[in-house]
């Protein structure tokens, strides 16, 4: 199976996850200049905009590992725009989670970190 496949599997897995947990999709996929966010959502007053990162096994670290400061920057620039296009009013609560999926395991944190940026 190609990456981009299984990538497309597993951020479904995590949207149904999530789903199930009370957020709201709102976008998948959601792509700009900047970069991509997999998922943006509504959960309890927050816009949230999710990373999902899949591992098979810990082998290779963690999938949160993953999710490194170079990533969290490019992941608020993008949520930054979306909100500029969006028109998301200035006083929206904004959330960024990572929802890791190792192996079977699925584990969902929420305000995983903070905005970097302006």
């Amino acid at each position: 199976m190609n990456k981009r496949k299984t990538g497309a599997e597993k951020e479904t897995v995590a949207a149904l996850y999530l789903e199930e947990r009370g957020m709201c999709i709102l976008a998948r996929n959601y792509r700009n200049r900047q970069g991509e966010i997999d998922i943006i959502g509504r959960h309890e007053g927050y816009l949230v905009f999710v990373e999902v990162k899949f591992r098979r096994t810990a082998a290779c670290g963690s999938p949160v590992e993953a999710v490194d400061i170079r990533k969290q920057i490019q992941i608020c620039r993008v949520a930054q725009y979306y909100c500029y296009v969006s028109h998301v009013p200035s006083g929206q609560g904004i959330r960024y989670d990572v929802v890791s999926l190792e192996g079977e395991t699925i584990t969902w944190i929420q305000d995983a970190f903070q905005h970097i940026g302006r």
